[in-house]
C-alpha cells in the first residue's frame, strides 16, 4: 500500500513537470503529501535506531530517490519561482532539536581536512548570506553526516557525487574551486565552520538536510518538508520519521579526505559556466543605458541621458575669455566697465579715452 501511494504521488509530479503556476504547485503538493504519507505509514512507531536494517534497504533507496533523477529537475526560475516557492507551505512538523557535533578535536589529524571542507561549503554556498544563513549551511552538512542516507564524514558529504553526473554541492564540480576566494569572506566562513565543529547548533533549521535558492524551483521542493527561509535559501527536511531527530544515528567514520578532482574537468565546467561571451545589450536609440522596467520615462524619451558612443564631449568655456567677450559686448552698448587700477577700482565708460 505504501509503495503504491508513493508511486501515485511521484506520477502526479512527473506528469505535470512542465506545468507552471498553480498547476505545478498543486501537483507538487499532492505528490509530496503522498510520499510523506508513505514514510509515516511505513514507520508508525519504531525509531530509525530500532529499524536500521529497514532503512538501509527499501527506505534508504526511497530517500535517495527524493532529490535525484527527475526529482532534481528545475521546474521554474526567476521571479515566478520565488512566487511559487512562497506558496509552498511549511511542513507543520515540529522543529527537531539536533545534538551537538563536537567529535573531531582540534588536535586530531583529520581536523584540518574537515575544517577545510566545511569552510568551502559555507563559503561557496553562502559567502554573501547573513551569518545565520552561513551557520544553517554548516548545520545541513553536519546533519547529513549523521543521517544514514549520506556519507558519514564532513568531506564525504561535501564532495558526494563530485566525479559523477550530478554532485550534491554544485561548487565541487562546476569549476568554482578554481577561483580564489575573497580573503574576508573566507575568514567569515572559516569562523562559522570552526564553531560548527566545536558543537555550535543552528536551531532555526532543525534537521534540515536540503536547501535551495529561492529563485529556482526544484521538483523535490514538493516532496520534502519546508522548514525555514534564511536569506535567499529555503531549507527542507525529510518527510515523516526519516527527518526526525531519532533518524540521525550515524557516527563520524574517523577519516577525512578530499577526493581526486580532475582539473581538466573543472576547467571545462568553468569554461562552460562562466566564459560564454556576453550578448550585446539592446540600447534605446541615442543612449547607452540598457532599458529597465524601473525606468521613469516614456519609451521614446531619451532626455537627460548621454550617448557615450558618440564623439560629443563635455566642454567648459574658459572663464577669462568669456569675461573679455562679455566686457566687449557691454562696451559696445555704452555701459561702464570696472577695472583694477593700482589696487583700486576704476570705472570706464563706453567710448571714454584711456
Amino acid at each position: 500500500m505504501n509503495a503504491a501511494v508513493a508511486s501515485f504521488g511521484r506520477a502526479l509530479v512527473e506528469n505535470t513537470g512542465a506545468a507552471r503556476g498553480k498547476l505545478a504547485l498543486g501537483a507538487g503538493l499532492l505528490g509530496g503529501f503522498a510520499l510523506s504519507l508513505s514514510f509515516l505509514l511505513g514507520n508508525p512507531g519504531a525509531s530509525y535506531a530500532e529499524a536500521g536494517l529497514g532503512l538501509k534497504s527499501r527506505e534508504l533507496a526511497q530517500l535517495k530517490s527524493l532529490d535525484s533523477g527527475t526529482q532534481a529537475e528545475i521546474l521554474d526560475e526567476g521571479l515566478s519561482a520565488q512566487e511559487q516557492n512562497a506558496l509552498i507551505p511549511s511542513s507543520g512538523l515540529p522543529l527537531e532539536h539536533m545534538g551537538r557535533f563536537a567529535v573531531i578535536s582540534t588536535d586530531n589529524q583529520q581536523y584540518s581536512s574537515a575544517l577545510k571542507c566545511l569552510t568551502q561549503a559555507v563559503y561557496y554556498e553562502a559567502a554573501n548570506e547573513p551569518v545565520q544563513g552561513k551557520r544553517a549551511v554548516a548545520q545541513v552538512v553536519l546533519n547529513r553526516l549523521r543521517h544514514p542516507a549520506y556519507p558519514n564524514s564532513v568531506c564525504g558529504v561535501v564532495y558526494e557525487g563530485v566525479n559523477q553526473r550530478v554532485c550534491q554541492f554544485s561548487f565541487t564540480c562546476d569549476g568554482s574551486l578554481l577561483r580564489s576566494p575573497m580573503a574576508s569572506k573566507w575568514q567569515e566562513s572559516r569562523k562559522v565552520a570552526e564553531a560548527a565543529l566545536a558543537g555550535n547548533i543552528e536551531k532555526s533549521v532543525g534537521s534540515a538536510t536540503h536547501y535551495h535558492a529561492d529563485y529556482v524551483l526544484p521538483r523535490w521542493a514538493f516532496t520534502l518538508g519546508k522548514v525555514n527561509k534564511i536569506g535567499v535559501h529555503i531549507f527542507y527536511r525529510f518527510p515523516g520519521s526519516a527527518g526526525s531527530e531519532g533518524a540521525f544515528t550515524r557516527r563520524w567514520n574517523g577519516h577525512e579526505a578530499v577526493p581526486f578532482l580532475s582539473e581538466e574537468r573543472l576547467r571545462a565546467m568553468l569554461a562552460a559556466n562562466w566564459d560564454q561571451p556576453e550578448p550585446e545589450p539592446e540600447y534605446v536609440p541615442g543612449t547607452t543605458v540598457t532599458p529597465h522596467v524601473t525606468d521613469r520615462h516614456a519609451p521614446a524619451d531619451v532626455g537627460g541621458r548621454i550617448d557615450t558612443t558618440k564623439s560629443w564631449r563635455l566642454s567648459i568655456p574658459d572663464p577669462v575669455n568669456k569675461i573679455k567677450s562679455y566686457d566687449a559686448g557691454r562696451v559696445g552698448q555704452g555701459e561702464p566697465i570696472a577695472h583694477n587700477i593700482n589696487g583700486g577700482i576704476g570705472m570706464e565708460a563706453a567710448g571714454a579715452s584711456q
